[in-house]
């Protein structure tokens, strides 16, 4: 759904929009439809008595079902995600000055739109990925997958032999032995 200034010119826009399947990363899968609920309205920045710009809000609340791959074994993991996330995005090119100059902290939670508008699946998306935690296991003593032949250790045992140590351990397996006697 593209959201223009024009289309909020006359009064807010009401979203209550189910979203398909949107794409993610390739470790996140949305299952089903994504439910988003909120309000898009026209914001006046007036920058002197003859500039003022159009900034778009977007408050909104989302609820999905997703898959997220095991950090470990690469199992899917279900998880249901639901947050909300009040926005402010001004068009591209307006802050553009000479030079570098420094911002201030409200200026960093500040988005920008293209002049064609605003992409809200893009929006969504992006809330979603900073929602879902850093790392996912399907469960904490996830044994994870063998190095060697890739078998899932949490179905089974592999028929790989036991690594070989790497030498330059072997001064503190002694001391480990010396330690215990």
């Amino acid at each position: 759904m593209l959201i223009t200034p024009l289309l909020l010119e006359k009064e807010p826009l009401e979203l209550d929009e189910k979203l398909p399947a949107l794409d993610y990363t390739p470790d996140v899968r949305q299952v089903g439809v994504l439910a988003v609920n909120g309000r898009a309205e026209l914001l006046a920045e007036h920058r002197g008595p003859r500039e003022i710009v159009q900034d778009i809000r977007l408050r909104a609340k989302y609820s999905g079902d997703f898959e997220v791959l095991c950090a470990r074994c690469v199992d899917p993991v279900p998880q249901h995600i639901e947050g909300e996330f009040d926005l402010l995005f001004r068009p591209t090119g307006i802050d553009a000055g000479q030079g570098e100059r420094s911002i201030s902290e409200a200026e960093t939670e500040i988005g920008y739109y293209e002049k064609s508008g605003l992409v809200l699946e893009d929006v969504v998306r992006e809330q979603v990925l900073l929602s879902l935690p850093g790392r996912t296991l399907c469960r904490e003593d996830c044994k994870g997958l063998c190095p060697r032949c890739g078998q899932n250790l949490n179905q089974g045992s592999c028929d790989c032999e036991d690594r070989t140590v790497d030498p330059r351990w072997n001064a503190l397996a002694d001391l480990a032995s010396r330690m215990k006697s």
